[in-house]
């Protein structure tokens, strides 16, 4: 199933579980977040921001990082990008190491 397909209420749904599930990951990292109107902000060490927001009209969730802008569409089991060819948890593990935070587990 593509982003394409979700319906409104699906993408939501599944938007929910995916961030409250990273907020869990970052919050038991030690990061700094903040969760407002459904944009997670994680402060870095050095001062640098990661961001996730949703959004709807084309059913995906994008980071903005140091190192770039990031777009992921519901490939039907996970958050995936195309055109970086990678999942949404392996970039945003490797733009939080990037940008000096810990290493987060994988699972």
């Amino acid at each position: 199933m593509s982003s394409n397909v979700l319906d409104e209420s699906a993408f939501h749904q599944l938007a929910d579980q995916t961030f409250a599930r990273i907020e869990n990951l970052l919050d038991d990292a030690g990061l700094d977040l903040e969760t407002t109107g459904g944009v997670l902000t994680v402060e870095m060490d050095d001062g640098s921001k990661l961001i996730l927001n949703r959004q709807p009209p084309v059913r995906e969730i994008w980071l903005a990082a140091r190192s770039g802008g990031y777009h992921f569409g519901w490939d039907g089991s996970r958050w995936f990008s195309r055109r970086e060819d990678t999942s949404l948890d392996d970039m945003l593990r490797r733009c939080i190491v990037e940008q000096g935070g810990p290493s987060l587990p994988t699972g």
